[in-house]
């Protein structure tokens, strides 16, 4: 049973480095052995994510006020580089903890987005082209009424509140023409979907090439209404993606970027997404809460 935050960091650490045990035949790392693992780099970036620690210097300098939990912490350039380096293995130690999960499973699927901004919207202008070469954009988020520079996470979420998968888009683009590329590698799904995905001609294609029954609710307008009981079970089944984009928002501040690059950008946002499913698989085994019932990831204090 995990008891405190020490006990999570054990935690974290074994998981992380028994995953990377079974990568090793994968990576073939080659050279002298790091004085700081791959394993302890990622799980120092995890638990960060899962602290609140989302500024490098910020969570370097806890780390080095912890020398019980990591007797070495390398400098902030190092850690940088080599987080990026391990872009790669975040993602795989994220699909393996999701093919262990029977959540990952799950046939019922909701969809939606959250802003990336990468730089204020008045500084837009004159920011580095770097951002505008890997796609930045300006976009409106409706749910919020601002436009943002930058980038929207599409999400796809099992109504177990599992992130099944993810995609980074230009802030442009809407959230129906990256459903597609988003459910491309995926079958056999029913995938709840909000107004702004409604397209019979898209909906059509993907239960006839792929077995995914996108189900969104009618606009006003349309000639075929949903029953109301209907309307308010798919509006009720929503609401998980809703409490994951609020875990996301507020406990890991995915909307805030400290990146200065794209790469940079794309390995913190992955970080987050690792650590809030390893969160979930955390809280699953030791039975520290159910995340289907609280707003909030359980976290050891």
């Amino acid at each position: 049973m995990i008891e405190n935050f020490d006990d999570f960091c054990l935690w974290m650490y074994v998981v992380v480095d028994d995953v990377m045990q079974s990568l090793a035949p994968v990576l073939q790392r080659s050279g002298p052995a790091a004085e700081v693992s791959d394993s302890e780099i990622m799980t120092m970036a995890l638990l960060g994510a899962c602290r609140g620690l989302h500024q490098e210097t910020e969570m370097l300098s806890y780390w080095r006020e912890r020398p019980d939990l990591f007797p070495r912490v390398p400098s902030q350039s190092r850690f940088n580089r080599r987080r990026r380096a391990l872009l790669e293995v975040f993602k795989l130690v994220r699909q393996i903890i999701l093919r262990v999960m029977e959540w990952s499973h799950d046939a019922h699927c909701t969809l939606d987005s959250l802003p990336v901004p990468v730089v204020g919207f008045h500084l837009a202008p004159g920011c580095s082209s770097t951002w505008k070469e890997h796609g930045a954009s300006y976009g409106k988020v409706s749910s919020k009424k601002i436009t943002i520079f930058g980038y929207k996470l599409h999400l796809l979420v099992t109504l177990e509140g599992l992130i099944l998968d993810c995609m980074l888009a230009p802030a442009h683009m809407t959230d129906l023409s990256v459903a597609e590329d988003l459910l491309a590698p995926h079958t056999d799904l029913t995938v709840l979907a909000d107004k702004a995905f409604i397209s019979q001609a898209i909906a059509e294609r993907l239960q006839a090439e792929q077995r995914i029954a996108l189900l969104t609710i009618p606009r006003a307008n349309q000639r075929h209404q949903l029953p109301a009981s209907l309307r308010r079970l798919h509006n009720q089944c929503r609401q998980i993606i809703e409490t994951v984009n609020g875990q996301l928002a507020e406990q890991f501040q995915i909307e805030v970027n400290h990146a200065h690059t794209f790469l940079g950008l794309c390995t913190r946002l992955l970080t987050k997404l690792t650590a809030h499913t390893l969160s979930i698989y955390c809280n699953l085994i030791h039975q520290v809460a159910n995340p289907l019932q609280i707003k909030h990831l359980a976290f050891p204090n």
